[in-house]
């Protein structure tokens, strides 16, 4: 969100430059109308002597109105003029605060009750907003308040009879949306690139909607009820709003065609839930099905199975994050696995709130109970957060229960002995027994580890018991395996509890080792002298290995940049890390960005002549050949990792240390949407801020503000202490600001609109004429500008151009909905009838209609391979269809756009009526309406 304090000096020139160019197009038209006699006489007539300006809702008209000179009409014209443009100023930054508000209203999360088929419930965190619903609701709302809000006021300021500026301006807002900006969007992408619309069922329903919406217009004003509008019709109107909103969800979530078809679902980092692909799951040793039958009484219940399953999950989970990424050590596979199993296993409301008090606070383990013992520290967090709680009553908490405390180990092959811990709770007086066995599971007992069985006495008092197994490890390759441990036979008044049956994961350590640098990308500045690059060695660590490496140029010269450099890193036995010595040789340059490599060769086992040997023969025979032994020395063998290449980038020490600081001030701009003070947005507003977004400067100190940047400072204070006045998005979860800042945004409007009759009312333009060039150009600026970066900076096309018809649409059923609605229950009411002229809206709705189809026909040939995407492609390709899109906007006068020839506009304001064409009458109306049109009382 741009904050007030950035209100960029851009925004202001744009609008200054559009609507300069908008006044000089209006004064021309009034004065190439004025050598008309029809022309001459309606004004002469309207502003000399038989027409005075209204007063406004809020803003009188200038005094004296009698007597003026064309001097004073053209002063007051221009103070009327800059009071637009700094009106629009004003209500740019008030909608700044409202969308800000919306942007926290809508990526609020809830916790939500799932039910398992099970039974049980469980609690997931969910955004509340689905994104569709949100652009069409509340994110349209923001971006096209005033023109909303406009209509509605002005229908209340004539009371409640039909004004031409505010449907103007939807109407003049949608075109300007649909085919100006949609041009610039196409434009401005740099040459080359695309950006397609991703979320294409979406534009296809609400580019139906945007269409049919002036249809819908045109049936109830020229056909159903010509002239008029009912209730039913104003409240149609309004209905088709969330019809739009239902219709677009329909297609945005696939409900009628996937209803029935299972999904899986993760939790991320921030708690919110995604969809993803369904994977298979591996699968466990048929051993594993016994597990199926575990009770005492032949049966497995509801909890047992939970736990049963969790426990496979983790089995897996372990296993794919090994596989994915075998570079981090064990603690940190563990806790990435804990993490997995708490996104789908039943948890309390309690761990949620912990879960995500430990994400916000960046502490990994804050539930961790402290253990006796240091290496058994990570156990006892999965034993806490994985341990499914049982609802019992109170009055069976003194139940003597005995289970595993964790439920899962994992160790190495090399750990020799562990310890397994079974505890007793609940009733600790009477003397307990307990059985418990060793079962294998992919591991076997004898070659994996050592069978163990026995007895375990609890005295009284004593609430812990611990016993050894012992772990066999050997000098062949083997993947990961794991076996269980079982309680049994405890004696009364004790009962087994969940965990019975411990999970032990064994890790191999015989594997010659994985060969990979750090990372792909690394960036250093000229005046480090030498670089260290590390290599690194993971998953296995036996034996001697070589690992030959190079240097290479890119942009960088080797002589000029950096020392040429090859030969062979030597890892011996146990030696997890070697570093390459770069020598980077400086320049003194003020700016510099240049490129080398290093590459990683095949590492290459050395010293153990008969491991070699084995390896070397399994090389070279046929896969059918291969023996057991061979299969596992071939599996032990060094292998190269992921990454063998790094890239290295060279910059000038100074430029580096300020482009991450422009960086970081942009990313703390972009994330901090919301404020949480008053404090806080009165320092801002009062605060100059640099209006440098490209970056430009580089290789100096942060940017201080240029003399542009004083000068809308202050230009724009006056708004910016005002606004500062609306409560922080922080206060009621950004309710607050946003009843407020839409209050404030419809008062600025309502001056807006005022200001905007009176102009044209001084220089004798018509509101339709004025809502479609001014109010609807002022108003729509900064969507212009929000299009334009997010086309440049955005993946797809949605942010930019994609949500475009859906917000003409709502722009339609909302804005002029309820504003019809309203006036029509009103006269209603009082026994009349609510008249709305239908002028030349037939020719209108089949201009502009005609003109959408086309231009979103337009959009989606531009997906063709040849061009790629909705937006950018080839230069020319760019020019045309921009061209193309922006060329409907002057194809039509303004009288015509709206649908209000200066006949009907004459009849509603009083002023005499010229007389219409015989093609207008033949698109409009009948001559009995037309009649009808003449005969009927102005109210």
């Amino acid at each position: 969100m741009a904050s007030t304090t950035n209100f960029r000096p851009k925004l202001a020139m744009g609008t200054f430059v559009l609507l300069s160019v908008a006044l000089s197009m209006t004064t021309a038209s009034v004065t190439n109308g004025a050598t008309s006699p029809a022309n001459r006489s309606i004004q002469t007539a309207g502003h000399h002597s038989d027409t005075k300006c209204q007063d406004g809702l809020l803003l009188s008209v200038w005094q004296p109105e009698d007597n003026l000179t064309t001097g004073d009409r053209i002063a007051r014209g221009l103070v009327y003029f800059f009071s637009l443009l700094y009106l629009f100023i004003g209500v740019s930054i008030v909608s700044d605060r409202f969308m800000a508000a919306i942007e926290v209203i809508t990526s609020k999360e809830k916790e939500v009750r799932v039910r398992k088929a099970g039974g049980e419930e469980q609690i997931v965190v969910v955004r509340v907003w689905n994104e569709t619903v949100a652009n069409l609701t509340l994110m349209a709302l923001g971006s096209s308040a005033p023109e909303i809000l406009l209509s509605i006021i002005e229908i209340v300021a004539k009371n409640f009879n039909a004004g031409d500026l505010g449907p103007g301006t939807i109407v003049g807002s949608a075109a300007y949306n649909l085919f100006v900006i949609m041009a610039i969007c196409v434009l401005v992408i740099p040459d080359g690139e695309v950006r397609k619309i991703k979320h294409l069922r979406v534009f296809f329903v609400t580019a139906t909607w945007s269409v049919f919406a002036y249809i819908w217009l045109y049936l109830i004003l020229a056909q159903i009820t010509p002239g008029r509008v009912d209730m039913w019709e104003g409240f149609l109107t309004f209905l088709f709003f969330p019809a739009t909103v239902i219709t677009a969800y329909v297609a945005d979530r696939r409900l009628l065609v996937y209803k029935y078809i299972s999904k899986q679902y993760r939790m991320n980092r921030r708690g919110v839930i995604v969809q993803v692909e369904a994977e298979s799951a591996m699968e466990m040793n048929n051993r594993d099905e016994k597990l199926n039958t575990i009770d005492e009484n032949g049966g497995i219940t509801e909890e047992v199975r939970d736990f049963e399953e969790s426990r496979r999950e983790y089995i897996s989970a372990l296993k794919d994050l090994r596989k994915k990424y075998p570079q981090h050590d064990l603690e940190q596979l563990e806790i990435m696995a804990q993490e997995q199993l708490m996104n789908k296993g039943p948890k309390s409301r309690a761990f949620y709130r912990i879960q995500a008090t430990r994400k916000m606070m960046g502490s990994g383990n804050i539930m961790r109970k402290i253990s006796e013992r240091a290496q058994s520290d990570l156990s006892e967090v999965k034993a806490e957060l994985q341990r499914v709680d049982v609802d019992e009553p109170i009055e069976e908490d003194a139940a003597c229960r005995v289970f595993f405390e964790p439920g899962h180990y994992t160790v190495m092959e090399s750990v020799g002995e562990f310890e397994v811990r079974v505890v007793r709770r609940g009733d600790l007086a009477a003397t307990v027994t307990v059985d418990y066995e060793t079962e294998d599971g992919s591991a076997e007992a004898g070659s994996d580890y050592i069978g163990a069985k026995g007895t375990l006495t609890f005295a009284p008092g004593v609430d812990e018991q611990r016993f050894q197994i012992q772990v066999i490890d050997d000098d062949v390759f083997e993947q990961d395996e794991h076996f269980y441990i079982r309680l049994s036979n405890a004696s009364e008044p004790a009962s087994l509890s969940t965990p019975k049956v411990a999970t032990v994961m064994i890790l191999d350590d015989d594997h010659s080792g994985i060969f990979a640098l750090t990372s792909r990308d690394h960036e250093l500045v000229e005046s480090i002298g030498t670089y260290e690059l590390k290599v690194q060695r993971y998953s296995g660590a036996r034996g001697r290995v070589r690992v030959p490496f190079w240097t290479e140029d890119g942009t960088a010269k080797a002589g000029k940049d950096y020392e040429a450099l090859s030969g062979e890193l030597i890892f011996e036995n146990n030696e997890i890390e070697k570093v390459i010595q770069l020598i980077i040789i400086e320049e003194g340059s003020y700016e510099k960005d240049v490129l080398l490599y290093v590459n990683l060769g095949e590492p290459q086992q050395i010293g153990d002549d008969h491991v070699t040997g084995i390896i070397e023969a399994a090389e070279r025979k046929a896969p059918e050949e291969l023996t057991e032994e061979d299969k596992m020395a071939l599996l032990g063998r060094p292998k190269a990792g992921d990454i063998v290449r790094a890239q290295l980038r060279i910059k000038e020490s100074k430029e580096f240390k300020n482009t991450v600081d422009k960086l970081v001030q942009r990313a703390n701009a972009s994330i901090l949407i919301g404020t949480s003070s008053w404090k806080e947005q009165f320092v801002e507003a009062l605060t100059v801020s640099a209006g440098d977004d490209d970056g430009e400067n580089e290789g100096e100190d942060p940017p201080t503000p240029s003399c542009m940047d004083y000068i809308m400072h202050f230009v724009t204070l006056f708004w910016k202490i005002i606004f500062a006045f609306i409560p922080p998005t922080d206060m009621s979860g950004g309710y607050l600001c946003f009843v407020v800042s839409i209050f404030c945004i419809g008062v600025v409007t309502a001056i807006i609109g005022d200001v905007a009759s009176h102009f044209g009312c001084t220089l004798g333009i018509k509101d339709s004429v004025t809502a479609i060039i001014f109010v609807a150009l002022g108003t729509s600026i900064p969507d212009t500008f929000a299009s334009k970066v997010a086309a440049i900076q955005d993946k797809y096309a949605d942010a930019s151009v994609g949500n475009v018809t859906g917000s003409n649409a709502v722009n339609v059923f909302l804005g002029i909905g309820v504003a019809w609605t309203i006036a029509a229950c009103y006269h209603s009411f009082h026994g009349r009838s609510f008249d709305v002229e239908p002028g030349t809206l037939a020719f209108s709705v089949t201009l502009f209609c005609t003109e959408a189809l086309v231009a979103i026909i337009v959009l989606m040939v531009r997906r063709n391979p040849r061009i790629g995407g909705e937006l950018g492609g080839p230069k020319k390709a760019k020019i045309v269809t921009s061209i193309f899109l922006f060329s409907p906007v002057d194809r039509v006068p303004a009288d015509q756009q709206l649908g209000g020839l200066r006949y009907h506009q004459g009849f509603l304001s009083g002023l005499p009526p010229t007389e219409p064409t015989n093609t207008t009458k033949a698109l409009c109306q009948s001559p009995q309406q037309d009649n009808a049109w003449r005969q009927r009382p102005a109210n």
